[in-house]
């Protein structure tokens, strides 16, 4: 699927992490509360979930520890139905992001924006959470992890990981697809399974890094930002009164030549 028109640029793009990075907490578990509401999830699905987040937040997922967290989650939406996930994330979105996103990296998307640069949302939650998130923080793509689906109802099963390497490989891909200088690029995260992301750009920002990313930053000169302020978003952009998950869209993962690609559309206008 080739990027829209309006995407292709000889311009760097602002590519930035999610979890850590511009929300506070894992986008993916921040709805565990909503879901179990909505009937999707027991008691005790969702008090492993807290622990997952409290182990997130306090001392930073290791590679092992987001492996275990990546079955988690995938084995828990078995057999949910899509649009009812839709329905709450759109439902809720509001209440659960607005808490948790640092003003500073508002801030830097509007810099961004405003320098003319394109903003990528890159993450390994799920593209049903990842994209409204996008949305509301005015971002033009996303590249996000996506889950099986049959018969409208997700199978536990993992179509698309965007994590790691992968992360850095679809970011490759990406500018090759729509043009962007990677050099003159900037990119974004705080973890040390990021490092491939933040190395294939002209500039990267280690933010609020875990120990290993802070040595690496260290070493080769990275900026290392620290990001402190959680700011109402509502109060810093003008929102859509519902967030639609079709606003951003992640397109399906296509082997090429070895290299996987993360396909994404431009979002679409809100109605």
């Amino acid at each position: 699927m080739a990027a829209d028109d309006q995407l292709r640029t000889t311009t760097g793009a602002a590519f930035f992490d999610l979890d850590k990075t511009i929300i506070a907490k894992s986008s993916s578990l921040a709805f565990s509360k909503p879901f179990q509401a909505g009937g999707l999830i027991s008691r005790g699905a969702l008090l492993r979930s807290a622990y997952a987040q409290f182990v997130f937040f306090v001392g930073g997922a290791d590679h092992d520890q987001m492996e275990k967290m990546r079955q988690f989650m995938s084995q828990l939406v078995a057999g949910w139905d899509v649009a009812t996930v839709r329905e709450i994330v759109a439902d809720t979105l509001h209440n659960i992001v607005d808490p948790l996103v640092f003003d500073e990296a508002v801030s830097l998307i509007e810099e961004h924006k405003l320098a003319g640069r394109n903003v990528v949302v890159v993450s390994a939650s799920g593209a049903e959470v990842v994209g409204p998130i996008a949305d509301m923080l005015g971002a033009d793509l996303v590249i996000a992890t996506r889950l099986e689906i049959v018969d409208g109802r997700y199978t536990g099963e993992i179509d698309y990981y965007a994590y790691a390497e992968e992360k850095a490989r679809a970011i490759v891909a990406l500018a090759e697809e729509t043009g962007y200088d990677l050099d003159d690029s900037y990119a974004y995260s705080d973890s040390i399974t990021d490092v491939h992301m933040l190395e294939v750009v002209g500039h990267p920002h280690a933010v609020n890094p875990d120990k290993e990313l802070r040595k690496v930053a260290v070493s080769r000169g990275w900026p290392i930002l620290v990001f402190s302020k959680p700011v109402a978003l509502r109060s810093r952009v003008t929102l859509p009164s519902r967030p639609t998950l079709t606003a951003l869209a992640v397109g399906g993962a296509v082997a090429v030549g070895g290299v996987v690609w993360a396909g994404v559309r431009r979002r679409r206008p809100t109605t």
